[in-house]
């Protein structure tokens, strides 16, 4: 993902940790010489999990900071597989998206259908009316690097519904 990003042109915005798979990503994205923002709490900064080596490095006050200012930097946003901390960022950007916050499209970066799960319980909701199939469908999901950092460059925000 961090090769593809890179060759497209992308740069990433992230926690700004040097450990973990997005510590990788941002490895991958610099290797391919690509930019990489970093944005991390003081005190995960302090506890030395901060990457020295990217192409800068914002330390904030507190995770709230950190994630405002994410939001705040990206054009867009890829969820890889994670835990619980992905899955309240995934979920915080995509109610952004639909209560109209931002216009950026959420992607899901499903490798090994790492996020079906989620997407059946996700179909689950709809079909039981608790969200809208339009909802659902302003996903960008793709198992392919390239292909989702495609969909996510040609993704149009849907009508008012």
């Amino acid at each position: 993902m961090g090769t593809a990003l890179a060759n497209a042109g992308i740069s990433v915005v992230y926690g700004g940790g040097k450990v973990g798979l997005m510590g990788q990503i941002a490895d991958a994205t610099l290797e391919a010489h690509g930019n990489v923002h970093g944005v991390i709490p003081e005190v995960l900064m302090d506890s030395e999990v901060g990457h020295h080596g990217l192409s800068s490095l914002e330390v904030v006050a507190d995770m709230h900071s950190r994630k405002s200012r994410m939001a705040e930097l990206g054009d867009g946003f890829i969820a890889l597989p994670g835990g619980m901390g992905t899955l309240e960022e995934f979920f915080e950007v995509w109610t952004w998206q639909y209560l109209g916050l931002h216009r950026k499209p959420v992607g899901l970066y499903n490798v090994k259908g790492f996020w079906d799960p989620l997407l059946v319980m996700v179909d689950h909701m709809v079909a039981e009316g608790f969200m809208a199939a339009w909802r659902r469908d302003a996903l960008v999901i793709s198992s392919d690097p390239e292909d989702l950092i495609q969909q996510l460059l040609s993704w149009e925000p849907a009508s008012d519904h």
